[in-house]
Protein backbone atom coordinates (compact mmCIF):
# COMPACT_ATOMS: atom_id res chain seq x y z
CA UNK A 1 0.00 0.00 0.00
CA UNK A 2 1.77 3.58 -1.06
CA UNK A 3 3.00 5.45 2.23
CA UNK A 4 0.80 8.93 1.97
CA UNK A 5 3.44 11.60 2.61
CA UNK A 6 0.53 14.48 2.23
CA UNK A 7 1.27 15.67 6.03
CA UNK A 8 4.81 14.49 6.11
CA UNK A 9 7.89 16.48 5.14
CA UNK A 10 10.06 14.78 2.84
CA UNK A 11 13.99 16.18 2.72
CA UNK A 12 15.78 15.17 -0.56
CA UNK A 13 19.59 16.08 0.61
CA UNK A 14 22.45 14.98 -1.64
CA UNK A 15 25.42 13.91 0.02
CA UNK A 16 27.77 16.30 -0.32
CA UNK A 17 25.33 18.44 1.39
CA UNK A 18 24.98 16.67 4.31
CA UNK A 19 28.66 15.16 4.73
CA UNK A 20 31.95 17.13 3.94
CA UNK A 21 33.13 15.52 1.06
CA UNK A 22 35.36 18.48 -0.53
CA UNK A 23 38.15 16.25 -0.50
CA UNK A 24 36.83 13.00 -2.00
CA UNK A 25 35.32 15.73 -4.79
CA UNK A 26 38.78 17.12 -5.87
CA UNK A 27 39.91 13.34 -6.10
CA UNK A 28 37.22 12.63 -8.39
CA UNK A 29 37.80 15.41 -10.58
CA UNK A 30 41.70 14.97 -10.86
CA UNK A 31 41.84 10.82 -10.84
CA UNK A 32 38.27 10.09 -12.30
CA UNK A 33 36.06 7.94 -11.17
CA UNK A 34 39.00 4.32 -10.93
CA UNK A 35 41.07 7.01 -7.94
CA UNK A 36 37.49 8.09 -6.56
CA UNK A 37 36.25 4.35 -6.02
CA UNK A 38 39.72 3.13 -4.52
CA UNK A 39 39.72 5.84 -2.35
CA UNK A 40 35.83 5.73 -0.91
CA UNK A 41 36.90 1.47 -0.54
CA UNK A 42 39.79 2.11 1.04
CA UNK A 43 38.45 4.81 3.96
CA UNK A 44 34.82 2.95 3.85
CA UNK A 45 35.49 3.02 7.95
CA UNK A 46 36.40 6.92 8.25
CA UNK A 47 33.16 8.53 9.16
CA UNK A 48 32.64 11.86 7.12
CA UNK A 49 32.35 15.01 8.99
CA UNK A 50 29.12 16.97 8.68
CA UNK A 51 28.46 19.12 5.63
CA UNK A 52 26.07 22.14 5.30
CA UNK A 53 22.95 20.76 5.67
CA UNK A 54 23.86 18.23 8.67
CA UNK A 55 22.47 19.90 11.37
CA UNK A 56 19.48 21.03 9.53
CA UNK A 57 19.04 17.24 8.63
CA UNK A 58 19.55 16.10 12.50
CA UNK A 59 17.26 18.74 13.92
CA UNK A 60 14.84 18.10 12.10
CA UNK A 61 15.08 14.43 12.52
CA UNK A 62 14.66 15.10 16.31
CA UNK A 63 11.09 16.27 16.12
CA UNK A 64 10.01 13.02 14.58
CA UNK A 65 11.01 12.16 18.89
CA UNK A 66 8.39 14.75 19.80
CA UNK A 67 5.77 14.99 17.86
CA UNK A 68 1.93 13.22 17.83
CA UNK A 69 3.41 11.01 14.67
CA UNK A 70 6.16 11.04 12.41
CA UNK A 71 6.62 14.52 10.86
CA UNK A 72 9.78 14.12 8.74
CA UNK A 73 11.18 12.03 6.18
CA UNK A 74 15.00 12.59 5.13
CA UNK A 75 16.45 10.71 1.59
CA UNK A 76 19.89 10.85 1.08
CA UNK A 77 20.36 11.11 -2.87
CA UNK A 78 23.91 10.35 -4.38
CA UNK A 79 25.40 10.34 -7.55
CA UNK A 80 27.40 7.30 -6.34
CA UNK A 81 27.28 3.47 -7.30
CA UNK A 82 26.31 1.38 -4.74
CA UNK A 83 29.67 0.00 -4.11
CA UNK A 84 30.92 3.82 -3.61
CA UNK A 85 28.35 4.92 -1.51
CA UNK A 86 29.41 2.06 1.40
CA UNK A 87 30.97 4.70 2.89
CA UNK A 88 28.05 7.08 2.98
CA UNK A 89 25.64 4.20 4.83
CA UNK A 90 28.12 4.02 7.28
CA UNK A 91 28.21 7.44 8.27
CA UNK A 92 24.61 7.55 8.47
CA UNK A 93 24.67 4.98 10.98
CA UNK A 94 27.66 6.33 13.13
CA UNK A 95 26.12 10.02 13.04
CA UNK A 96 22.48 7.84 14.30
CA UNK A 97 20.85 9.69 11.76
CA UNK A 98 17.20 8.36 11.47
CA UNK A 99 17.32 7.64 7.80
CA UNK A 100 16.38 4.84 5.44
CA UNK A 101 15.78 6.23 2.22
CA UNK A 102 18.73 6.18 0.12
CA UNK A 103 18.90 7.07 -3.80
CA UNK A 104 22.39 6.26 -5.11
CA UNK A 105 22.12 6.78 -9.03
CA UNK A 106 25.32 5.63 -10.04
CA UNK A 107 26.37 9.42 -11.54
CA UNK A 108 23.12 9.73 -13.49
CA UNK A 109 21.32 13.42 -12.41
CA UNK A 110 19.18 13.10 -9.09
CA UNK A 111 16.16 15.42 -10.30
CA UNK A 112 14.46 13.19 -12.57
CA UNK A 113 14.19 11.20 -9.17
CA UNK A 114 12.16 13.89 -6.72
CA UNK A 115 8.91 13.17 -7.91
CA UNK A 116 9.21 9.57 -6.90
CA UNK A 117 10.15 10.27 -3.97
CA UNK A 118 8.03 12.36 -3.04
CA UNK A 119 10.73 15.74 -2.23
CA UNK A 120 9.25 18.88 -0.82
CA UNK A 121 13.19 20.22 -0.47
CA UNK A 122 15.99 19.32 -2.60
CA UNK A 123 19.49 20.82 -1.19
CA UNK A 124 22.77 19.96 -3.02
CA UNK A 125 25.72 21.20 -4.41
CA UNK A 126 24.77 20.36 -7.82
CA UNK A 127 23.96 23.59 -10.36
CA UNK A 128 22.35 21.77 -13.14
CA UNK A 129 20.20 19.31 -10.55
CA UNK A 130 19.14 22.17 -8.37
CA UNK A 131 18.09 24.15 -11.50
CA UNK A 132 16.40 21.40 -13.13
CA UNK A 133 14.59 20.96 -10.54
CA UNK A 134 13.67 24.90 -9.86
CA UNK A 135 12.57 25.36 -13.70
CA UNK A 136 10.27 21.93 -12.74
CA UNK A 137 8.44 23.67 -10.25
CA UNK A 138 7.98 19.74 -8.51
CA UNK A 139 9.61 21.45 -4.83
CA UNK A 140 11.88 23.54 -3.14
CA UNK A 141 15.15 23.29 -3.98
CA UNK A 142 18.58 25.58 -3.34
CA UNK A 143 22.21 25.13 -3.72
CA UNK A 144 24.33 24.58 -0.75
CA UNK A 145 26.98 27.00 0.04
CA UNK A 146 29.88 25.97 1.95
CA UNK A 147 29.33 25.54 5.84
CA UNK A 148 30.50 28.22 7.87
CA UNK A 149 33.57 27.55 9.99
CA UNK A 150 32.22 27.60 13.49
CA UNK A 151 28.46 26.88 13.56
CA UNK A 152 26.95 25.63 16.06
CA UNK A 153 23.16 25.17 16.99
CA UNK A 154 22.18 27.23 19.63
CA UNK A 155 19.81 24.92 20.98
CA UNK A 156 17.01 21.88 20.49
CA UNK A 157 15.17 24.03 18.31
CA UNK A 158 14.86 24.09 14.49
CA UNK A 159 15.40 27.25 13.26
CA UNK A 160 14.93 28.21 9.22
CA UNK A 161 14.76 31.73 8.03
CA UNK A 162 13.72 32.84 4.18
CA UNK A 163 14.02 35.94 1.98
CA UNK A 164 10.63 36.99 0.74
CA UNK A 165 10.71 38.27 -2.92
CA UNK A 166 12.04 35.12 -5.37
CA UNK A 167 12.32 32.99 -2.33
CA UNK A 168 8.45 32.64 -0.71
CA UNK A 169 6.78 35.11 -2.94
CA UNK A 170 6.93 35.69 -6.31
CA UNK A 171 9.31 37.40 -8.49
CA UNK A 172 7.01 39.91 -9.73
CA UNK A 173 7.75 42.48 -6.98
CA UNK A 174 11.62 42.04 -7.05
CA UNK A 175 11.89 42.42 -10.89
CA UNK A 176 9.49 45.63 -10.46
CA UNK A 177 11.99 46.76 -8.18
CA UNK A 178 14.64 46.26 -10.21
CA UNK A 179 13.11 48.26 -13.09
CA UNK A 180 11.33 51.09 -11.58
CA UNK A 181 13.31 51.66 -8.70
CA UNK A 182 12.26 51.67 -4.99
CA UNK A 183 9.98 54.71 -4.43
CA UNK A 184 7.44 53.22 -7.55
CA UNK A 185 8.03 49.75 -5.98
CA UNK A 186 7.23 50.85 -2.26
CA UNK A 187 4.13 52.70 -3.62
CA UNK A 188 3.04 49.74 -5.89
CA UNK A 189 3.20 47.34 -2.73
CA UNK A 190 1.46 50.10 -0.66
CA UNK A 191 -1.51 50.63 -3.13
CA UNK A 192 -1.84 46.30 -3.25
CA UNK A 193 -1.26 45.68 0.24
CA UNK A 194 -4.59 43.72 0.54
CA UNK A 195 -3.75 42.00 -2.89
CA UNK A 196 -1.64 38.84 -1.95
CA UNK A 197 2.05 38.14 -3.31
CA UNK A 198 2.09 35.25 -5.75
CA UNK A 199 3.39 32.22 -4.33
CA UNK A 200 7.41 31.81 -5.17
CA UNK A 201 9.28 28.32 -5.19
CA UNK A 202 9.29 27.91 -1.50
CA UNK A 203 5.61 29.04 -0.83
CA UNK A 204 4.55 25.38 -0.64
CA UNK A 205 7.32 24.34 1.80
CA UNK A 206 6.66 27.31 4.09
CA UNK A 207 3.07 26.20 4.05
CA UNK A 208 3.90 22.71 4.88
CA UNK A 209 6.57 23.78 7.58
CA UNK A 210 3.57 25.74 9.23
CA UNK A 211 1.33 22.84 8.61
CA UNK A 212 3.54 20.30 10.22
CA UNK A 213 3.67 22.75 13.28
CA UNK A 214 0.49 21.09 14.18
CA UNK A 215 1.45 18.19 14.85
CA UNK A 216 3.98 19.22 17.56
CA UNK A 217 3.15 18.70 21.28
CA UNK A 218 3.40 22.31 22.10
CA UNK A 219 1.64 25.65 21.37
CA UNK A 220 2.53 26.80 17.85
CA UNK A 221 3.62 29.96 19.75
CA UNK A 222 6.50 27.80 21.67
CA UNK A 223 6.52 25.35 18.92
CA UNK A 224 10.64 23.81 18.50
CA UNK A 225 10.12 24.38 14.80
CA UNK A 226 10.89 28.38 14.10
CA UNK A 227 10.33 30.05 11.22
CA UNK A 228 11.84 33.61 10.38
CA UNK A 229 11.61 35.94 7.56
CA UNK A 230 14.45 37.94 6.83
CA UNK A 231 14.23 40.47 3.80
CA UNK A 232 15.15 43.44 2.70
CA UNK A 233 11.78 44.94 2.33
CA UNK A 234 11.10 48.08 4.82
CA UNK A 235 7.67 50.12 5.88
CA UNK A 236 5.45 50.52 4.08
CA UNK A 237 5.68 47.18 1.57
CA UNK A 238 6.19 44.92 4.86
CA UNK A 239 2.25 45.00 5.62
CA UNK A 240 1.51 43.40 1.95
CA UNK A 241 3.97 40.41 3.11
CA UNK A 242 2.19 40.27 6.70
CA UNK A 243 -1.33 40.04 4.69
CA UNK A 244 0.17 37.54 2.27
CA UNK A 245 0.99 35.33 5.35
CA UNK A 246 -2.55 35.41 7.18
CA UNK A 247 -4.15 34.87 3.72
CA UNK A 248 -2.72 31.55 3.78
CA UNK A 249 -3.00 30.54 7.23
CA UNK A 250 0.66 30.20 8.00
CA UNK A 251 2.48 31.47 11.53
CA UNK A 252 5.81 32.56 11.19
CA UNK A 253 7.60 33.38 14.65
CA UNK A 254 9.74 35.99 13.47
CA UNK A 255 10.45 38.59 10.99
CA UNK A 256 12.74 41.16 10.14
CA UNK A 257 12.67 44.23 7.81
CA UNK A 258 15.84 44.92 7.34
CA UNK A 259 15.58 47.99 4.56
CA UNK A 260 18.73 46.89 2.96
CA UNK A 261 20.58 46.60 6.28
CA UNK A 262 22.98 43.30 5.90
CA UNK A 263 21.53 40.13 6.93
CA UNK A 264 24.20 37.95 8.62
CA UNK A 265 24.51 39.54 12.00
CA UNK A 266 20.51 39.13 12.22
CA UNK A 267 20.51 35.51 11.08
CA UNK A 268 23.82 35.01 13.17
CA UNK A 269 21.70 36.18 16.82
CA UNK A 270 18.52 34.27 15.33
CA UNK A 271 20.86 31.06 15.30
CA UNK A 272 19.43 29.71 11.88
CA UNK A 273 20.25 26.31 11.11
CA UNK A 274 19.59 27.57 7.32
CA UNK A 275 18.87 30.74 4.90
CA UNK A 276 17.82 31.04 1.74
CA UNK A 277 17.94 33.75 -0.29
CA UNK A 278 18.03 34.38 -4.19
CA UNK A 279 20.90 36.50 -4.54
CA UNK A 280 24.90 36.12 -3.79
CA UNK A 281 25.27 39.21 -2.25
CA UNK A 282 23.39 38.63 0.69
CA UNK A 283 24.55 34.80 0.35
CA UNK A 284 28.00 35.35 0.40
CA UNK A 285 28.12 37.17 3.82
CA UNK A 286 25.40 34.44 5.45
CA UNK A 287 26.92 31.45 4.50
CA UNK A 288 29.66 32.46 6.79
CA UNK A 289 27.86 32.60 9.81
CA UNK A 290 25.20 30.30 9.27
CA UNK A 291 24.29 27.35 6.35
CA UNK A 292 23.12 28.97 3.60
CA UNK A 293 21.57 27.81 0.00
CA UNK A 294 20.61 29.80 -2.91
CA UNK A 295 17.43 29.79 -4.39
CA UNK A 296 18.19 30.47 -8.30
CA UNK A 297 15.55 32.12 -10.72
CA UNK A 298 13.61 29.51 -13.01
CA UNK A 299 14.08 29.70 -16.56
CA UNK A 300 11.42 31.93 -17.40
CA UNK A 301 11.96 33.98 -14.71
CA UNK A 302 11.57 37.55 -15.29
CA UNK A 303 14.62 38.48 -13.35
CA UNK A 304 16.90 36.18 -16.15
CA UNK A 305 16.87 39.39 -18.19
CA UNK A 306 17.46 41.80 -15.43
CA UNK A 307 21.73 41.52 -14.36
CA UNK A 308 22.54 44.14 -11.98
CA UNK A 309 26.44 43.20 -10.52
CA UNK A 310 24.52 41.51 -7.39
CA UNK A 311 22.53 38.68 -9.46
CA UNK A 312 25.66 36.35 -10.46
CA UNK A 313 26.47 32.52 -9.94
CA UNK A 314 28.66 32.66 -6.93
CA UNK A 315 31.75 30.67 -8.68
CA UNK A 316 32.60 28.72 -5.47
CA UNK A 317 29.68 27.23 -6.51
CA UNK A 318 30.53 23.57 -8.60
CA UNK A 319 27.90 21.52 -10.34
CA UNK A 320 29.42 17.98 -9.99
CA UNK A 321 28.30 16.66 -6.72
CA UNK A 322 28.67 13.45 -5.28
Amino acid sequence: MPIDFSDILVIGVSSRALFNLEIENKIFEEEGIVGYRKYQQEHEDKILDPGTAFYLVQSLLHLNKISKKRIVEVVVMSRNSPETGVRIMNSLRKHKLDITRIALSGGEPLSPFIDAFDIDLFLSKDAKDVQAVIDSKSCAAAYIYEPPTEFKPLDNRVKIAFDADAVLFSDESEARYKKEGMAAFHQYESEHEDEPLGEGPFATLLIKLSKIQEELTTTIELSPLRIAIVTARNAPSHMRVIKTLRKWGVYVDEAYFLGGLSKDKILKAFGAHIFFDDQDVHLTKSSKVVPSGKVPYAFDSPLKEIKPKEIKLDKSIKTNDK
